[in-house]
């Protein structure tokens, strides 16, 4: 407030054209059947109005365009406002939280459907939805699926397959083979550690682990441990030479000189520091990286970073920095921030006004399905890389002994980002193409975090663009990109066709069962790591 009141004729100039325009929005109502119907309208995709009435009854469309003018006038506000870069990213994201939870769709008095619901159950509807209210109090969130439609190593995760290690932070899980012969090379899969490793083994029909599998790769994931209090003391490195020893199993395993390796989201950041460890003790365990949704440099981290400051962090370091838990429902909740109207306010909505039950759908069971974190890791985490931005910048940091400089990750490298991602920004993978060596190919996929990366080649959905043709500025590559439709898996699956081969061969005969006399199997997939729930 006192940055806007710097330039007050700014902020008048403000406040006296939102005046005018609700002047004439209550003229238009007075004077006509509906609200005027145009003054302004809600932002593309927002569902929040779908209602008739919002559109054919007066004193709704008024509501609704009020509301709208003036969830306007404070974004102008925020815009107007002289601030450094990371105040205006705070003060654009808490007012629109502000705005998002003040909506009139969010209030029983004030949304049409709610009340005809109301009154077509004879009240029934708000029984539910007290019910639903109370439910969820109890499991201490919101549902936003019904979680009992959905069993990991029941409907999900069924990829055949056995534990082969494990230590105090992660099952190794190696899938039977699916094709007579397989590649040579091991293909090893390091999903982020924040969520279950199962969101790359839903259903048959979406699982990627299955589609690398049905490709002929022999397919290794790290399953990370849902950590308790005995396990709060472990660090980032620990996570690093996690994955370094998973490598090494998986090689053993397959007798072979050398890994193809895959991060997701975090995984990725934590593969890309295992590569950079690798590198500097010139060791060549990987033979190629494949990145999905995945940032390394973190200067440019979206609308996570709002919550992200050095008073923070400090206190968290203080709290857990040396041995704690960050329990994974405090994640869950900082991610459905970042989408409130449709990971809160939708279901706040259904659930207790309209006393309705969330629709079975695993992606949303999979995102319920938090995981902590060690303290000690998470503040590592959160300072190299969000606060500080380390990883990027050679030498700046030490994992596992060793000074990184991802410059010398040379592994040629298929990195894979989405256009509507709100955790890791499209733009901000994409500078991981300037900041590794090697060759690389990046593609952009469409839809989000998530559905932009499960997006099976059976289902000829979305599309995604590509071009070799790499540029420092990443709008400039999209302009000139080449948009195709469908899915980018098969395109992924020629790339990583050409790395399989070890030096006995490209193939070799699929083995009879999975794991080796040092390495035996210890449980079916998916294992009892990923069925343990944070509490």
């Amino acid at each position: 407030m006192s940055a806007l009141f710097q330039d007050p004729a700014r902020f008048a100039a403000l406040q006296s054209g939102y005046l005018m325009k609700q002047a004439q929005l209550w003229t238009s109502m007075l004077g006509q059947s509906g609200a005027g119907g145009s003054l302004v309208a809600p932002e593309p995709g927002d569902r929040r109005f779908a209602a008739a009435e919002w559109r054919d009854n007066p004193y709704y469309a008024y509501v609704k365009q009020s509301y709208l003018l003036a969830s306007r006038f404070l974004s102008d506000l925020a815009e107007s406002a002289e601030l450094d870069a990371k105040s205006k990213d705070r003060l654009r994201f808490a007012v629109k939280q502000w705005s998002d939870a003040m909506c009139p769709a969010n209030f029983a008095a004030t949304n049409p459907a709610v009340l005809k619901q109301a009154l077509d159950s004879s009240g029934e509807s708000i029984t539910r939805g007290i019910a639903n209210l109370i439910a969820d109090t109890h499991r201490g969130r919101i549902s936003q699926t019904d979680e009992s439609a959905f069993e990991v190593g029941g409907n999900l995760a069924l990829t055949p397959g056995d534990v082969v290690y494990e230590n105090e932070l992660m099952q190794l899980i190696q899938y039977r083979a699916a094709t007579p012969l397989v590649g040579a090379r091991p293909f090893v899969m390091v999903p982020p550690c924040i969520n279950k490793f199962y969101i790359l083994d839903l259903r048959p029909d979406n699982s990627f682990v299955r589609y690398a599998v049905e490709q002929g790769h022999t397919v290794f994931m790290v399953s990370w441990r849902n950590v308790g209090p005995a396990q709060g003391h472990y660090d980032w490195d620990d996570y690093v030479e996690s994955i370094l020893k998973a490598f090494e199993v998986s090689k053993e395993i397959t007798q072979c000189d050398r890994v193809n390796a895959l991060g997701f989201c975090v995984g990725g950041t934590l593969l890309g520091a295992a590569l950079a460890v690798l590198a500097a003790k010139g060791d060549d365990l990987v033979e190629s990286v494949t990145y999905f949704a995945t940032m390394l440099d973190f200067s440019a981290p979206g609308q996570i970073g709002v919550f992200i400051d050095e008073k923070g962090i400090a206190a968290r370091e203080a709290a857990i920095g040396k041995g704690g838990i960050l329990p994974g429902a405090e994640l869950a909740s900082t991610f459905n921030m970042l989408r409130a109207n449709d990971l809160i306010w939708n279901y706040v909505v259904n659930n207790y006004l309209m006393g309705g039950a969330p629709a079975a759908f695993d992606l949303l069971y999979w995102n319920a399905d938090s995981t902590n974190l060690p303290g000690p890791m998470y503040c590592s985490y959160v300072r190299n890389t969000y606060l500080d931005n380390k990883l990027c910048v050679p030498g700046a940091l030490q994992n596992c002994g060793v000074s990184v400089d991802l410059g010398k990750v040379d592994r040629p490298a298929f990195i894979v980002a989405t256009r509507e991602d709100h955790i890791v920004p499209w733009r901000a993978a994409y500078r991981s193409v300037q900041l590794l060596g090697g060759d690389k190919r990046f593609v952009l996929g469409a839809s989000g975090h998530i559905a932009g990366i499960i997006n099976p080649a059976s289902g000829g959905k979305r599309s995604y663009w590509i071009s070799e043709n790499f540029s420092q500025d990443p709008d400039t590559w999209l302009a000139q990109a080449k948009e195709e439709r469908g899915s980018w898996w098969p395109l992924w699956s020629q790339w990583i066709e050409q790395f399989k081969g070890g030096k006995s061969g490209k193939t070799r005969e699929a083995p009879a069962q999975t794991g080796s006399a040092k390495y035996p199997p210890l449980e079916p997939a998916p294992g009892r790591y990923v069925k343990q729930k944070a509490n």
